[in-house]
């Protein structure tokens, strides 16, 4: 356990040290980074056969923010192929169980879950590392005695033993998701990928979206490298519903040009 993942993606780069380090992205930047800050040569790679012979391979599974899945069976290869492996699973507990490589890891594979992502109590700071020694123990040392505090414990342990709260939630997102494709296509936008946790898509001036939005005080995630894209979040109630769709209807007035060319 950890105070986030966030701690434990510098901590895993901070004990391994410099080295070849490959990213399966595009992906959360905080992995490239964290293992630059380390002194390693960081590549970011669009498939996973470019990870092989890496010392550290990076995968976000799913992945953020495009929801690509890559299968356990194909991370399991990739593993024999690697010095380390390290494997994001912070958007998994909206997939279905079979994707996770948490509940049998490779000798040399550390597996991340976060618990904010789903819970949504990111400031509980609660994160999990599920590896074999030696990499189990290294991290243990590494964050000390007491790296989550008592209130994080409680909460965070009567959370994960509520089965039912997880099991209608994710079937709640899954109706979300698809409600939130169908609200940003009426708008003129071109769902392309995401998670049950948010959705991707492709529109004709991200920037004047992005801008309109932050000035309704609705934030989205732009990305520098894919201009046309933004991310967006599951609105979290019917007030919130109402508030993205007028914002989008006084952001982008025309609606009769349609979707971008995909």
């Amino acid at each position: 356990m950890a105070p986030g993942t966030g701690a434990l993606i510098a901590g895993l780069a901070r004990l391994h040290g410099a080295g070849r380090v490959g990213v399966l992205g595009q992906t959360y930047g905080d992995h490239a980074r964290a293992w630059r800050s380390a002194g390693a040569a960081v590549d970011v790679v669009a498939d996973v056969p470019d990870l092989a012979g890496r010392d550290v391979a990076v995968v976000v599974n799913p992945n953020n923010p495009d929801g690509r899945l890559v299968p356990p069976d194909a991370l399991a290869a990739l593993a024999g192929r690697v010095g380390l492996m390290v494997v994001d699973e912070a958007f998994a507990d909206v997939v279905p169980p079979a994707w996770s490589l948490a509940p049998s890891p490779p000798p040399n594979a550390v597996v991340l879950r976060s618990f904010g992502k789903f819970f949504g109590l990111a400031g509980l700071r609660l994160g999990f590392a599920v590896a074999a020694a030696p990499w189990a123990d290294r991290l243990r040392d590494a964050l000390g005695p007491w790296p989550v505090g008592g209130p994080a414990l409680a909460i965070g342990t009567a959370a994960l033993g509520d089965a039912a709260w997880a099991a209608a939630t994710r079937a709640r997102l899954a109706g979300d998701a698809a409600r939130l494709d169908a609200l940003l296509r009426s708008h003129g936008a071109l769902p392309c990928g995401g998670t049950d946790l948010f959705r991707l898509v492709e529109v004709g001036d991200a920037a004047g979206w992005f801008d309109g939005l932050a000035n309704a005080g609705i934030l989205t995630r732009p990305f520098a490298q894919q201009p046309g894209r933004l991310r967006f979040g599951i609105p979290a109630d019917e007030i919130a519903w109402r508030r993205l769709d007028d914002a989008l209807g006084r952001t982008v007035p025309d609606r009769t040009a349609g979707p971008p060319r995909a």
